[in-house]
Order: structure tokens, then C-alpha cells, then sequence
């Protein structure tokens, strides 16, 4: 019988996104065990390259469409359909509507850019029949709350006149009321998970605007003028739609979208690797798995602090599957991961090298330490077997 593998590793950054990386380790598998069976499962965390991955892994089609983007501009963006059986289910990614590699350099200024786009992206893929849709969040280039989003589905966010606010973060500031009885009556009926960092939130020290406004362009004043029109923003929602979120776990997941997501979309946030193996179908492939390669660019003692390879370690080990990790780097406190399922780790840098050729490299350098992994353990199953 052939070996059945499943790959499942997450992007190494700055070098392979993860669909070159799961197409690394099978090469490798394949070159030492030519009828292994590789089960797929790109472990993806929101960002850019989201929706593509997951149409990959399933079989899916991909879909384009033209939205509003950060600073207004049109661009070409997409929704995907994913090829599983059951409920027909679109993933979006934010940032291919709102992702910061879609505002000109000379107008990163998180005051002003919108989320409307990946309102744009829900309505479209709603129109294409999706019952369930997953909104991966990440790579965002807007400090919005999702209010852009909101505007896009039908709410109506009024100043004290009655008239619509425009569009950017710090038009918050200005507002004064929410009616929410124009919003798009299909959301009502449509499951949406969003896959958010966990840890992010729309208000305080750790809000959006502390945090990840100066990464997007905002000066110390700008960060403060933000940070007080998403305070407006939350007391708002909770007043008129009954929602306490400015400290909720991912409401501050891309510029707040998780906020937006949740007060306008009916969605449910989940930490994103969970909600990415629900929609992966992850245990069921496991079911069929006798071996687990995982990857990242770099394992160490933070490692079982949610990166990648132990949270898919921790899983195989339910099952009692063998899981090998190969890494870019090997870093202190590394025998940690070995606590949380891995059962065996390897870097795939054989000599002394520069950065910039491990990164240049990396591609072979990962399909060969996959072949390497393979054949010894070709040699473990010959000893037992004499």
C-alpha cells in the first residue's frame, strides 16, 4: 500500500508562499517514494494568497471582480469558490480589496483608506449563490473598523444632520447614528467565519490604531485622531445596535474589519488556523494520513505559541500519526516542539550560507531536506521489517 502523506505547512516569508512550499515537500516525497499518496493542506493565516490556497487545496475556481479599493481606485480583485462538497462556500481575502499593497506608497494614510471593497467582494460572491463565506483577514492597509464594509452592504452611518459620512477612519469622528435597516437581507441567511489574529482588538493600547497605525502611515497625531474615532465608533455600536466589541478578541483583526464583521455581517471570528482546518476539512484528511510533514521558516521556543507546525502536531498526535517539521532555522528552546507533537525536526540548510541565498535556495533546499526526511525513514521501515 502507498504511503499516505499529508503536508501541511505554512508560507516562509519573504521566500515561498505556501502553495511553493507544499509543492516543495511533494516533490521531495515523490523523488524518494515515487507512489506515496500526498494529501494536501496549506496552512494559511489570512493574508495575502488566502483564497487562493484554499481554491488550490479543494479544487476550487477562482472569480474576478472589479471593487473599490483602499484609496477609491478601481482594482481587479477576486472571490473564490471552494471545490469541497456541501454548503456552496465562497473565501475572500481582505487585502484584495483593502490590503496595504494596494495603496500607492505616496498615499499611505490610514485616515483616509476604506474598506468598502471587501463589502464589494461579500456582495459579489452572495450573488454568485455562496451559502457559507470565509473571510480570511490580514495584510491590510485600512483603520477603518470595517465602517467602508459596512457602507458597501447597506448600513448607513449618519452625522448629526442625518447626512452619510464618508469614507476613511477618521470620518468616524463624525458620526452620530447607525441605521442598519438598508444592510443587504442575504447576510441574515449566510454563514460568515473570518480567520483574525486572535490577539488584536479595536481599542486601547493594543487597539488598531496603536498598534498597526504607524505601520500604515500614520503620524503620532494621526494615531490619536484614530484612535478616538474608532472609541466613537464602538460607543455607537453600542448604543444603537447593542454591541459591546472595542475589547473583544479579533475585533481588531485587519484596521478593526473584525469589528465591521461582526456588526454587520452576523460573522463569527475564530483564531485562523482553526477556522482554516474546519474549512480544509483538516481531521478528515488526517483520518487518511500515516505520516505529517510540516513546515516553517523558522522553529524555536515560541513555536508552540500557535505558529503552524505545532498546532498541526498537536492534532496528528491525537491520532496517534507521526508529524516531521522541517525548518529554515533551527532556534533556542527548539526541543519544546517536541512536547507538542512533533516527533522529529530538521533544518533545511545543509551548509553555512547567506541569507539571501537560503532565500534564493529555498525552494531546492526544502525539496531536498523532504527527500532526505523520506529516505531515512524508508531505512527505519526496512529495519523494522528485518
Amino acid at each position: 500500500m502507498p504511503l499516505n502523506i499529508l503536508v501541511a505547512p505554512s508560507g516562509f516569508k519573504e521566500s515561498l508562499d505556501v502553495n511553493d512550499v507544499v509543492e516543495a515537500i511533494s516533490e521531495g516525497c515523490h523523488r524518494a517514494l515515487p507512489d506515496c499518496r500526498i494529501l494536501k493542506a496549506p496552512m494559511v493565516d489570512g493574508g495575502e494568497g488566502f483564497t487562493k490556497a484554499l481554491v488550490n487545496a479543494t479544487s476550487g475556481t477562482l472569480h474576478k471582480v472589479a471593487v473599490t479599493g483602499p484609496v477609491g481606485q478601481t482594482v481587479d480583485s477576486f472571490y473564490g469558490l471552494l471545490g469541497s462538497e456541501g454548503s456552496k462556500t465562497a473565501v475572500i481575502e481582505m487585502a484584495a480589496a483593502a490590503g496595504l499593497s494596494l495603496v500607492p506608497r505616496d498615499q499611505r494614510d490610514p485616515t483616509l483608506t476604506t474598506s468598502y471593497g471587501v463589502g464589494e467582494l461579500i456582495l459579489s460572491a452572495l450573488d454568485a449563490g455562496a451559502e457559507r463565506i470565509l473571510v480570511g483577514c490580514g495584510d491590510s492597509g485600512i483603520n477603518d473598523g470595517g465602517a467602508g464594509m459596512a457602507q458597501a452592504l447597506g448600513a448607513r452611518l449618519l452625522d448629526k444632520d442625518g447626512n452619510e459620512i464618508g469614507r476613511g477612519g477618521l470620518e468616524l469622528a463624525g458620526m452620530s447614528r447607525i441605521d442598519v435597516s438598508g444592510i443587504d437581507p442575504r447576510l441574515a441567511d449566510t454563514q460568515i467565519d473570518a480567520a483574525v489574529n486572535w490577539h488584536n482588538v479595536l481599542l486601547g493600547e493594543r487597539g488598531v490604531a496603536r498598534v498597526f497605525g504607524p505601520q500604515k502611515g500614520a503620524t503620532p497625531t494621526q494615531v490619536q485622531a484614530l484612535e478616538e474615532a474608532l472609541e466613537i465608533y464602538a460607543f455607537l455600536l453600542n448604543r444603537d445596535l447593542d454591541l459591546d466589541l472595542g475589547l473583544q478578541n479579533g475585533s481588531g483583526a485587519s484596521g478593526g474589519l473584525g469589528t465591521g464583521l461582526m456588526a454587520f455581517a452576523g460573522a463569527t471570528l475564530h483564531p485562523r488556523f482553526d477556522i482554516v482546518m474546519q474549512y480544509l476539512e483538516f481531521d478528515a484528511l488526517l483520518t487518511s494520513a500515516d505520516l505529517v510533514i510540516t513546515a516553517e521558516g523558522s522553529l524555536d521556543g515560541q513555536s508552540p505559541y500557535g505558529k503552524v507546525p505545532c498546532e498541526v502536531a498537536q492534532r496528528a498526535r491525537k491520532r496517534d500519526i507521526p508529524t516531521i517539521a522541517l525548518a529554515g532555522t533551527i532556534g533556542t528552546g527548539v526541543r519544546t516542539t517536541l512536547d507538542t507533537g512533533i516527533d522529529a525536526f530538521a533544518s533545511i540548510l545543509k551548509r553555512p550560507c547567506s541569507l539571501e541565498d537560503a532565500i534564493l535556495e529555498a525552494r531546492k533546499l526544502l525539496r531536498n531536506a523532504s527527500e532526505d526526511a523520506l529516505r531515512m525513514i524508508m531505512v527505519g521501515a526496512r529495519l523494522k521489517a528485518a
